[in-house]
C-alpha cells in the first residue's frame, strides 16, 4: 500500500512559468527609461498648463460680437382700431354695412353651441357657421338674431336681416275697442226667499 502512495504522489504535472523581471541588466538601459518617465511626466503637465492657459483665456475675453445686419425696413404702423376689433374690443364706431352681394335670410342663435346664418348670394342660399369664408372671400365673425358681422379687408362689417317684401301671416287689426258682453245681474244674486 505504500508503495502505491509512493507511485500516486510522484505524478506530477508541471505548467510553464513565465517570469518577469523589471531588473534592467544595463545601465543604459535603466538611463533611457529614467528619461522616457521623465519626459512623459513633464510633457504631460505642459499639456495640462496649456488647457489652463487657454480656457482663463476665453474667458477674459468680451464676447464676441456679431457683425452688424442689414437693418429691418420699416414697416407701417398697425391701425388701433383694427387690432382692437380683432381681439373683441368694442369700438365706438357701429359697423358699417357690408358691400357684399349677400343676402341673410335668416339666422339660428344658439346658446350652447355653434349658430349658423342662411346667406344667399347669386348661386342659391347656404348654411355658414362662425368662422366660414364667405364667396367675396370675407369672413363671418359672429351671428347674432337680426344680423351677422363679417371680418373684410381689417374692418368688421354688418349684414342684417331683411324681412321680406310680403308677409305669409297677415296681422288682423281689430276694428275698434269691442265691449265685452254684459250679463244680467239678476243670475248673479241670490234669491230673495227661505233658504234651505
Amino acid at each position: 500500500m505504500t508503495g502505491r502512495l509512493k507511485a500516486q504522489s510522484s505524478i506530477a504535472i508541471e505548467y510553464p512559468v513565465v517570469k518577469f523581471s523589471l531588473k534592467v541588466t544595463s545601465p543604459f538601459g535603466r538611463q533611457m527609461s529614467v528619461v522616457g518617465l521623465l519626459v512623459l511626466s513633464v510633457g504631460y503637465a505642459v499639456f495640462v498648463v496649456w488647457q489652463e492657459w487657454r480656457f482663463r483665456e476665453q474667458i477674459s475675453r468680451p464676447a464676441s460680437v456679431a457683425a452688424p445686419t442689414m437693418p429691418s425696413p420699416d414697416r407701417a404702423p398697425l391701425d388701433a382700431t383694427s387690432v382692437a376689433v380683432v381681439f373683441g374690443l368694442t369700438t365706438e364706431a357701429t359697423p358699417q354695412a357690408s358691400a357684399e352681394p349677400l343676402t341673410l335670410q335668416a339666422s339660428f342663435v344658439v346658446s350652447n353651441g355653434l349658430s349658423k346664418a342662411l346667406l344667399a348670394d347669386a348661386q342659391g342660399p347656404r348654411l355658414y357657421q362662425v368662422g366660414d369664408r364667405l364667396p367675396g372671400g370675407s369672413v363671418l365673425r359672429r351671428i347674432e338674431a337680426s344680423q351677422v358681422l363679417l371680418w373684410n379687408k381689417g374692418r368688421e362689417e354688418r349684414l342684417t336681416l331683411q324681412p321680406p317684401a310680403e308677409r305669409f301671416l297677415q296681422p288682423v287689426e281689430s276694428p275698434g275697442h269691442v265691449k265685452a258682453p254684459t250679463t244680467s245681474a239678476r243670475y248673479l244674486r241670490p234669491l230673495a226667499g227661505p233658504s234651505e
